[in-house]
């Protein structure tokens, strides 16, 4: 950090917010035309809409606008370094498949980094209208209907009463890997969900609306905001590398069953 000043987390909250939420009606606004400028990425499954380039050129003009010598590192490519000490990990849309089909969850994600610790969080879950927040040390919480409520994971009594969230890449490889996996998981859980938004599932386990969670091959940007709103909320969380064929593996869960959890998902994850 070259600065002497540090950065008020308070205040990174609030700029995250505002930013998140002006984002958000940008996202909702153009869901009518999400298939009017589609692009594939990595895969022909993996793609990008004009409105999540808009959406990431209008979070990244407001964060530096506010703080211009703060880093960025964004999903659709606007990227760089700062000389702060913060940096802004920021996803547009996070569930870009689910905006094109008109389905239930996707969001726009902002984290703020400070000296490469996640200090701020915000999902802001577009069709929902619920924005998920959290300050490291300063709990989560989650603001619906102009109200705010503090967030607090589940507790499971065992792996078997235990719901799972989790998702796919878009490698076709990694995701034959991944059902394999599911396979394996599957009967040892009470049972599986999949939302198709990494950040909206890791929030919802927070909420304590689904358990645990779990998914191979994620991105800063899918995580980042969304983890630290599970850690907030009483989970362990883990972001772990070494698989055989894609990393980092995110895991969250309730501490009373954390290590039974990461101890079957690791099974599940060898073959």
């Amino acid at each position: 950090m070259t600065s002497d000043v540090r950065p008020d987390p308070a205040e990174l909250l609030d700029l995250a917010l505002a930013t998140a939420r002006e984002a958000a009606a940008l996202v909702a606004d153009g869901r009518a035309r999400a298939a009017d400028d589609v692009q594939s990425k990595t895969t022909t499954v993996d793609v990008v809409t004009a409105v999540d380039k808009a959406s990431e050129q209008l979070v990244v003009d407001r964060l530096l606008s506010a703080r211009p010598d703060d880093g960025v590192l964004g999903e659709e490519g606007a990227s760089r370094p700062g000389t702060s000490g913060v940096r802004w990990v920021v996803d547009p849309i996070d569930g870009t498949v689910n905006f094109l089909y008109g389905l239930g969850s996707y969001a726009v994600c902002i984290a703020a980094e400070v000296d490469g610790v996640p200090t701020v969080g915000v999902v802001a879950d577009v069709p929902t209208g619920e924005v998920y927040a959290a300050v490291l040390g300063g709990g989560a919480w989650v603001e619906s209907g102009g109200g705010r409520t503090p967030l607090r994971c589940s507790a499971p009594a065992s792996l078997e009463v235990t719901l799972v969230g989790t998702g796919f890449a878009y490698d076709r490889g990694i995701r034959t890997w991944q059902g394999e996996v599911l396979a394996r998981l599957l009967p040892e859980v009470r049972d599986v969900r999949r939302w198709g938004s990494a950040a909206v599932e890791i929030c919802l386990a927070a909420a304590g609306r689904i358990d645990a969670f779990y998914q191979l091959d994620l991105k800063p940007w899918d995580f980042t905001a969304a983890c630290l709103v599970a850690a907030e909320a009483g989970l362990e969380v883990q972001v772990t590398t070494g698989q055989r064929m894609a990393d980092p593996l995110v895991t969250a869960a309730p501490a009373g069953i954390a290590e039974d959890f990461r101890a079957l998902v690791a099974r599940a994850h060898t073959p």
